[in-house]
């Protein structure tokens, strides 16, 4: 996946339109949260079809930053899949990093999963429908990028599966991700340890060896 696939200058959003769009950054359009930083809800301007959009904005105490910053823009931006949240542009201006997505007007399974009012209201085909969305959006990831191409997600959980209004599956979050090569029969990366406590892979813990196979994580 060479930086000459696409343009990232293209997909530049400047920081007073991600600031008009956010009512700069104000409580009111926050709707959560992670490692990479605080997420808003924003209505762009018509030079972007008045889309609605998720911001997530590094912020300046994570453990996360420009090296995962880069890393998720030039992953996300190749990826076109149904069950991959669609990326909008960026912002790379002053101190501020931003990513810009296609907002998931349901939130986060683990949003539903946390509250059992919510969960009940999923009914048993919805959440059949949601694990098989985002096993093709893994399935993408790992086979569907080209014949040499492979990309591991790292942090595949409840809180990094996004749902549309339809409740369709959304993967999302890519600053841990890791990009190797697919055309090996037994291919593996080393790589230093990183996701989520509880959802890491017992093996990749202790040896740190990077397999597709141990990432289908559970999404509970």
């Amino acid at each position: 996946m060479s930086s000459s696939w696409i343009n990232l200058e293209n997909y530049l959003i400047p920081l007073h339109e991600i600031k008009r769009a956010t009512e700069s950054f104000s409580e009111e359009r926050y709707i959560g949260g992670g490692g990479f930083g605080a997420v808003y809800k924003g209505q762009l301007s018509e030079r972007w079809q008045c889309r609605t959009a998720a911001v997530k904005r590094l912020g300046r105490d994570s453990y996360q930053g420009e090296r995962e910053f880069h890393n998720e823009l030039e992953m996300i931006s190749r990826f076109h899949h149904e069950n991959i949240i669609s990326f909008i542009g960026y912002c790379d201006e002053g101190v501020e990093m931003i990513i810009v997505y296609e907002y998931a007007m349901m939130g986060s399974l683990d949003y539903h999963l946390r509250d059992p009012n919510k969960m009940r209201c999923i009914t048993w085909v919805q959440r059949l429908k949601i694990c098989i969305g985002a096993a093709r959006g893994l399935d993408y990831l790992h086979s569907g990028l080209g014949e040499y191409n492979r990309v591991i997600h790292r942090d595949v959980k409840s809180a990094n599966i996004l749902l549309d209004e339809n409740m369709v599956a959304k993967i999302c979050d890519f600053g841990l991700s890791k990009f190797g090569p697919r055309n090996q029969p037994d291919t593996q990366l080393h790589t230093k340890v990183a996701g989520t406590q509880f959802y890491l892979d017992p093996a990749y813990h202790e040896n740190r060896i990077l397999r597709k196979e141990e990432f289908f994580a559970k999404m509970g």
